[in-house]
């Protein structure tokens, strides 16, 4: 323990200054020498994350020995045994996660005492100089050590007043991340609501005589937090700071991306880091169109038989049509053939679909993707209920051809995932789930040229929980969105959409746009592109056309 450091570090906080430190999580003892080097106020060594071992705890407490920089060890876990061993090697402090109530905070300072006012035992490790001054440590060591609780739960909330009053307690680290997942808002750094939660937390801390200490994002916002009233901030981690400054370079030669969600092979799909905005050669000649079910154009395809288009040449869409198809029980379209790929997923009902003679009955989510030119009929089996349908084809103006001569009718099996190189069936409740697209947001991919050589288009499903969100993004291609479930707010470069019950967004190509699920149920989509991959381009937060209003 560097008695001096924690006094200098307690000093500056009592003289409302801020105190600045890193996050070390690589095993090098050489960047906490760097942090020392630098003047740094404080490191934190991360044992609850990654993969430092003790002897590399030991070598980041050896690093910052003899200096004014305060060393402090996240512990796994709060632990009698792991906070000993911790202090016993040097630290001059440590950070205990997942703190949620007064009791817990108190244990967690007496882990870190001695008797009798802790239960802390003395060893003869470097705290002690391996045992020839336990006499001077001892008796100055419960005064001096440092123990940070980390807010990491909302249920931390009300008892964050009374563990101000803690004896020990100089400062309170939040953990947004964590925070914010309890709150229901997964993999966000600060969910909707959570940063006004902890800046009036931070208000709470302060007015009680105690300090408050978070990590910062950017130097932008390492300013801002100061001006707000932290005074234990860390400007990032290791890795973090070191990934900066290689994406920076990268950007500079235009070769910047992000690294893959899953550690699976790679999918293909778009992992490049958001642009700034659009490229200079993507101008929009279109604006979005967004239709309510009713709203679209109407025809009769057979007696019984309702097919209302969302998105087509009607409303501006090129290379692509999307709709809802009604079937009254028992009703039949008979075969036929479109000169371009089609889409049938099946929202309330069942259905059988015939290709050739091959018959699939389909369930609620389950989908069937037909090849151009290949005969298909499709019918309603229930004698009592209606099916409904979307259905989305790779034309802007649908064609079909009936198909007059007749095929040997086989009943496939209820698992079967279609023909190879014809048609191809995905069952929802066995389907592939998708994750890492957007935060809160599951996607099922249900044909693509990647999956079905020669398709026109690529679509599929997503599933969005409450909060759940697209990137801002674009594509070099239409798109159709129906929201068959729960709302859903289309933002597109600024202006503000709600949608509920299959109503459809027609997104022209290169417009800035993102989907979110702002309510407190679940939301579903079936989307469609007029391109044969689903591949992107994610642009930064926030762009707003110029010329455009904005509505938020």
């Amino acid at each position: 323990m560097k008695t001096k450091a924690l006094k200098r570090f307690r000093s500056k906080l009592a003289n409302n200054e801020p105190i600045y430190g890193l996050w070390a999580t690589l095993e090098s003892a050489s960047v906490t020498e760097m942090a020392v080097a630098l003047g740094m106020d404080w490191v934190v060594i991360d044992a609850e994350h990654g993969h430092l071992d003790w002897k590399e705890i030991n070598e980041h407490i050896r690093a910052g020995l003899r200096s004014d920089t305060v060393v402090l060890v996240r512990l796994a876990e709060r632990s009698t045994a792991l906070t000993k061993r911790a202090l016993d090697i040097g630290a001059d402090g440590v950070v205990i996660p997942w703190v949620s109530t007064v009791e817990e905070l108190e244990e967690a300072i007496r882990d870190a005492r001695y008797p009798p006012e802790g239960r802390r035992g003395i060893g003869g490790e470097r705290a002690t100089a391996w045992g020839q001054c336990c006499a001077e440590h001892t008796a100055e060591a419960n005064e001096n050590v440092l123990v940070i609780p980390l807010i990491e739960n909302v249920a931390a909330i009300p008892h964050v007043p009374a563990m101000c009053e803690v004896d020990g307690t100089d400062v309170i680290f939040f953990g947004p991340n964590d925070f914010t997942a309890t709150a229901g808002h997964r993999g966000q750094w600060e969910g909707p609501g959570v940063a006004e939660q902890i800046l009036a937390l931070k208000d709470t801390i302060r007015a009680a005589g105690t300090h408050c200490g978070l990590m910062t994002t950017s130097i932008d916002n390492l300013l801002q937090r100061r001006e707000q009233g932290f005074r234990m901030m860390g400007i990032g981690s290791d890795s973090g700071l070191m990934l900066k400054s290689i994406h920076q370079a990268l950007l500079a030669v235009d070769r910047d991306r992000m690294p893959a969600s899953s550690l699976d092979p790679a999918d293909g799909r778009d992992v490049r880091l958001p642009l700034p905005q659009p490229p200079e050669d993507t101008t929009p000649d279109r604006g979005e169109v967004i239709t309510g079910l009713g709203d679209g154009r109407t025809v009769e395809l057979e007696a019984g038989v309702v097919m209302e288009a969302l998105v087509g040449g009607f409303n501006t869409a090129r290379g692509l049509t999307t709709g809802i198809v009604t079937m009254q029980p028992e009703s039949l379209l008979p075969y036929h053939t479109h000169p371009c790929g089609e889409s049938i997923t099946v929202l309330e009902g069942e259905a059988e679909i015939s290709i050739e003679g091959r018959t699939y009955r389909l369930d609620p989510l389950d989908n069937i993707t037909i090849p151009r030119w290949l005969p298909h009929q499709a019918r309603n089996p229930d004698s009592a209920k209606p099916a409904r349908l979307h259905v989305a084809l790779a034309m802007s103006v649908p064609e079909r051809e009936l198909v007059c001569r007749s095929f040997d009718q086989t009943k496939m099996p209820p698992d079967s995932s279609g023909t190879p190189g014809f048609e191809r069936v995905t069952r929802f409740a066995t389907a592939e789930r998708l994750h890492g697209v957007g935060p809160g947001a599951e996607f099922v991919d249900y044909f693509n040229a990647a999956l079905m050589p020669g398709i026109e288009m690529s679509g599929g499903f997503a599933r969005f929980d409450p909060n759940g969100r697209l990137p801002d993004h674009i594509h070099d291609f239409d798109e159709s969105i129906c929201i068959i479930r729960g709302e859903a707010d289309c933002v597109v470069e600024g202006q503000k959409y709600s949608m509920t019950g299959c109503a459809t967004a027609m997104i022209p190509r290169e417009r800035v746009h993102y989907f979110i699920n702002e309510s407190q149920e679940q939301m579903d989509m079936v989307w469609v592109y007029a391109g044969p991959m689903p591949e992107r381009i994610v642009i930064a937060p926030g762009f707003v056309r110029e010329g455009t209003k904005q509505q938020l």
